[in-house]
């Protein structure tokens, strides 16, 4: 590791950025480095400004990669290496607004009966029986699941907060089966690397496995599974305010797209239309 790179990981830890941030900035600024080879304390403003435009003619590049690797060299120049240049002309993209993959209720079936090994199936299950993220999903320990109260605790999820999420019964008696055959002790699921959980390509490698082997001509990732553990809560007719919570989102609109996923709900929703008195002549259904 050189220098800079500790230099700037350990800033990033004072500021209280997130493990997953700090490594995806330290891969941005690795990326620049390498565009130009050079060490990007021998780079400027002018370089700054042609990576980032190299990355917007890129058709490949999303907008959330551009603006990743914006913040990254932000944070580089400006933290670590102190550089008083004028970067704030230099304008995040806006992200295009793309409805999440959603699985119906057959398809999650179909997913979970093409998983085989009873550990994958309960680490999947458990991602969509709760709605987890990934990083949360992996950091599980045993502990975390409180049969007495049917809860699973999820420790320091999104945003640094930790949230309590329902148990199901059925996920409880999976779980029980695992651990009567894993005999997991501290990570819920651990990984190869003793006193270490499963990777999140592990994870990865496991979702898409199960995927084609259950024949769906979808991307399924573990974030699919969480989206469509909410999207099923709202065809249910759970309130969308208790997803919020349940997902462990900040901003109800940021749930509020599954409104817009859901054609269930869409379809129960009675059009204001409906309730005005009948006008003259208007024929009657």
């Amino acid at each position: 590791m050189t220098p800079l790179r500790k230099r700037m990981i350990d800033d990033m830890t004072l500021h209280g950025l997130e493990p997953n941030t700090i490594k995806a900035y330290v891969q941005c600024v690795a990326r620049f480095a390498r565009h130009f080879g050079k060490s990007p304390e021998l780079l400027g403003t002018a370089e700054i400004r042609s990576y980032l435009l190299s990355l917007h003619h890129d058709r490949n590049a999303s907008a959330s990669t551009y603006n990743q690797a914006l913040c990254a060299l932000k944070f580089l120049y400006r933290i670590t290496l102190r550089k008083n240049w004028e970067l704030d002309g230099l304008a995040r993209t806006r992200r295009q607004t793309k409805l999440p993959v959603v699985l119906s209720l057959d398809e999650v079936t179909r997913f979970f009966e093409a998983i085989t090994s009873l550990r994958h199936r309960a680490i999947l299950m458990t991602a969509y029986a709760a709605g987890l993220r990934l990083s949360e999903v992996v950091g599980l320990r045993v502990e975390d699941i409180d049969s007495q109260r049917m809860v699973i605790r999820v420790r320091q999820g999104k945003g640094r907060k930790d949230r309590n999420v329902m148990l199901s019964p059925r996920l409880l008696t999976l779980l029980r089966e695992y651990w009567k055959a894993a005999k997991p002790t501290d990570w819920l699921f651990p990984g190869e690397v003793p006193g270490n959980p499963i990777t999140d390509g592990s994870v990865n490698r496991i979702c898409a496995q199960a995927a084609r082997a259950a024949g769906l001509g979808k991307h399924v990732t573990v974030h699919t599974l969480r989206h469509s553990f909410a999207t099923h809560l709202l065809e249910g007719g759970t309130n969308i305010r208790t997803i919020q919570m349940l997902l462990g989102h900040r901003n109800l609109k940021t749930t509020a797209i599954y409104t817009h996923v859901s054609p269930t709900a869409v379809e129960a929703t009675q059009s204001p239309l409906e309730q005005l008195a009948p006008l003259p002549g208007e024929p009657q259904p």
